[in-house]
């Protein structure tokens, strides 16, 4: 196995693109372990609480399963609480093996994957307005990030660290709020370009103003400036979460793609 990825790999990705979208731009950073034998497997780990991301393709046989199971146990990473992020197929076949050991493995999260070719506008036309985050709010975007995260309960991490990514948030211009009438920033969002993609990311409205529409219209917004700039929007959501599914399919979002987080 390489330590290292070329255009063999982003390749791979490509029939993947939508579920891991995220995986090829992980893959472009530092990571505390990156192995890919340009073909079959990939295995991808960024750093602490992030998830380890595994792609095989489609239809992988059971030695294929097997082999990527027993690099990630090589590895020490089924006993150090890490989670991963992998196919449905995958993820049965680690759980079944987990069961054999000590660490038991499980279903955390189930995840869609969802592209939007068309942008629909909201029916309902939220109260304020969307604007891009500035130094003034890192306060408030850190409060909103560890709010996000305990909500969602993955890739927790210390108000010490959500404070440097709100400071590379402001610096690069890629988190955005919506302020509504009353002049209080009732929800957040990001957009991070990959490739020709632009991922969506830390939907989160404020417990107090939701059913308002205010994630849908920000969503929107952010959407439509992604696509003004010639990138597809995507985005992962929790497939459980019917409500926020249902709110990104009525602006246009068409689901592409299914994977699980399993821990």
């Amino acid at each position: 196995m390489d330590r290292f990825v070329d255009e063999r790999d982003y390749k791979l990705l490509e029939k993947d693109k939508y579920t891991f979208s995220m995986l090829g731009r992980i893959m472009g950073g530092d990571c505390e372990l990156l192995l890919t034998d340009h073909e079959r497997l990939i295995v991808c780990f960024s750093c602490d609480p992030y998830p380890v991301w595994i792609w095989t393709p489609d239809g992988a046989p059971e030695e294929e399963k097997e082999r990527a199971y027993e690099l990630v146990r090589e590895h020490g990473l089924l006993t150090k609480g890490h989670t991963f992020n992998l196919k449905y197929d995958l993820a049965e076949h680690f759980i079944s093996r987990s069961a054999e050991g000590a660490t038991a493995l499980s279903i955390k999260t189930n995840m869609f994957a969802y592209d939007c070719p068309s942008l629909i506008e909201p029916h309902i036309r939220a109260d304020g307005e969307y604007r891009r985050c500035a130094p003034e709010d890192m306060d408030e975007l850190v409060e909103l990030m560890d709010l996000f995260h305990k909500e969602i309960g993955v890739d927790q991490n210390s108000l010490e660290a959500y404070r440097r990514k709100a400071e590379e948030a402001i610096r690069s211009g890629s988190h955005f709020l919506w302020r509504n009438a009353e002049g209080r920033n009732a929800a957040v969002c990001c957009v991070k370009p990959n490739g020709t993609l632009a991922g969506i990311g830390l939907v989160y409205t404020r417990r107090e103003y939701r059913r308002r529409h205010y994630a849908e219209n920000l969503v929107y917004q952010v959407s439509k400036m992604a696509k003004d700039a010639g990138y597809m929007p995507m985005l992962y959501t929790d497939a459980d979460y019917v409500a926020s599914n249902a709110c990104y399919e009525k602006i246009g979002y068409v689901l592409r793609g299914k994977l699980c987080t399993i821990g």
